[in-house]
């Protein structure tokens, strides 16, 4: 499986600026890269030579980009590649996943999000299976992940499943709090007995006493029947109590008597009646600071809280987010219908670096409206509808842009200008070291010597003789 560093590669583009920069960006990661200057330049290197990957632009003249790939294609099907554009609409790009090619960036693309498509489609050369065939995925229960923290919430669920104590289990919204105690409940000697789940936010508190506990005929009007609560119909199996936190306090006394006494009394009724359920509670608050104002009961608090599980938000176990995404991919896409078959890596790309305040109940969201809105048979980043992404990014670029002066400008010496200040400063934070001024800015030794004598930063003398330093230049 080759590794950074390993294949040969060839770059296609008609812009020389960026061909230079792919090609001294890829050889300072240790790849043979060629070069080529057109189309038709880059089929003929084709028809004599094999290559690990191809990136290649699509708008070129006479020949362009998609008929590279067909070429490509017919001529070394094991030849990855990967399609770059400043002007790939999402129809061209789709045209191109057809044609076979493994992702596309559009201009400008980041360094890093580079190395990662061109690391992932090495990796995959010549063998990418469809997501639904991959073998990565650690299920526990209905739970997705195989990252550290799950792992370890693994470990939790099994030691807690073979015990009768109480638990409580927090976390941020869309975590899976109720799958946690799901999965509790299916591990314990519990599992052939009900699992009753109460949203303690969902039932308005004056019909609360009755969900819970149950009533007597002709307690309130409309009582015409005697009716079961949710406690006792989870007899003998376990009471998932969500969003504790927001149970009132007189309910928090009842609640407070099921747990100590494991008793409940019905509304309208004056016996009690013993019931053998396990408790397993859930919040999105701190309820430890709930205590703290008085809020919630302390001993309440103590009862529940014997074991305390913490499920990690989405953004504390990234590496479990194409894992989930693939999931909820191939999950959607049979639901609709549809023959979608990836995610792409520039949108993945996109949905690694979210932070999800909704956590994996948004990412299935977000997965889902982008099944149902694709109409190809992959998914773009104009597909996820990440609107705080998307102004961070519009942020940033806004930031970043360079304004065009209304009197115009001369380009060739402001880019010059520009590149000049650069290998100053680079000089400049290095002591002079020119190995590591040329480092910095990830550029060859042999290219940096070159742009100082372009610029008269330095001279032929000063070159010939790598001892001498001008004690003019930057130390």
């Amino acid at each position: 499986m080759p590794q950074r560093g390993e294949g040969r590669i060839l770059v296609v583009d008609d812009e020389r600026s960026m061909r230079e920069f792919l090609e001294i960006m890829l050889q300072k990661d240790g790849y043979a890269v060629r070069c080529a200057a057109s189309g038709v330049e880059a089929l003929e290197i084709l028809k004599h030579e094999k290559f690990d990957l191809l990136i290649t632009d699509i708008r070129m003249k006479p020949v362009d980009g998609l008929e590279v790939l067909r070429q490509c294609k017919q001529l070394s099907p094991a030849t990855v590649v990967v399609i770059i554009s400043a002007y790939a609409s999402t129809e061209t790009a789709v045209a191109a996943m057809r044609e076979g090619a493994y992702d596309y960036l559009p201009k400008p693309f980041k360094i890093d999000e580079m190395r990662r498509v061109i690391e992932n489609a090495l990796k995959t050369r010549g063998r990418e299976p469809p997501p639904q065939a991959r073998q990565g995925p650690l299920y526990f229960g209905c739970m997705i992940g195989e990252s550290p923290a799950m792992k370890k919430i693994y470990e939790l669920i099994e030691r807690v499943s073979a015990t009768t104590s109480n638990v409580l289990i927090t976390g941020e919204s869309g975590t899976g709090k109720e799958l946690v105690a799901k999965a509790i409940h299916r591990q314990s000697p519990r599992a052939d007995k009900p699992f009753v789940a109460v949203n303690c936010a969902g039932v308005p508190e004056s019909l609360m006493e009755s969900e819970l506990f149950g009533y007597r005929k002709g307690a309130f009007t409309g009582a015409a029947t005697d009716r079961k609560g949710l406690v006792e119909a989870a007899q003998g199996g376990t009471l998932f109590l969500d969003e504790i936190g927001d149970l009132s306090p007189s309910l928090q006394v009842k609640l407070l008597r099921v747990v100590q006494e494991k008793t409940i009394r019905m509304v309208g009724d004056t016996a009690d009646i013993p019931v053998d359920v396990r408790i397993i509670s859930a919040t999105n608050c701190d309820l430890e600071q709930m205590v703290i104002d008085r809020k919630f009961r302390e001993d309440l608090y103590f009862r529940l809280n014997v074991i305390h599980l913490r499920v990690p938000p989405l953004r504390e176990r990234r590496e479990d987010i194409p894992l989930l995404a693939d999931y909820f991919l191939a999950k959607f896409s049979k639901a609709f219908g549809k023959d979608i078959q990836k995610i792409s890596s520039y949108a993945m790309d996109i949905l690694r670096n979210y932070d999800f305040p909704g956590n994996v109940r948004e990412l299935e969201n977000i997965i889902e409206r982008g099944v149902a809105l694709e109409s190809s048979s992959i998914i773009l980043p104009e597909s996820l509808t990440i609107a705080a992404y998307r102004k961070k990014r519009q942020d940033e670029h806004e930031t970043l842009r360079p304004v065009l002066p209304p009197e115009g400008m001369d380009l060739p010496k402001f880019l010059a200008d520009l590149e000049k200040s650069f290998l100053m400063q680079a000089l400049e934070r290095s002591g002079g070291s020119k190995q590591k001024a040329a480092q910095l800015l990830g550029l060859t030794f042999r290219s940096f010597r070159y742009r100082l004598l372009k610029h008269g930063l330095t001279s032929e003398d000063e070159e010939d003789d790598p001892g001498f330093r001008n004690p003019s230049r930057p130390m």
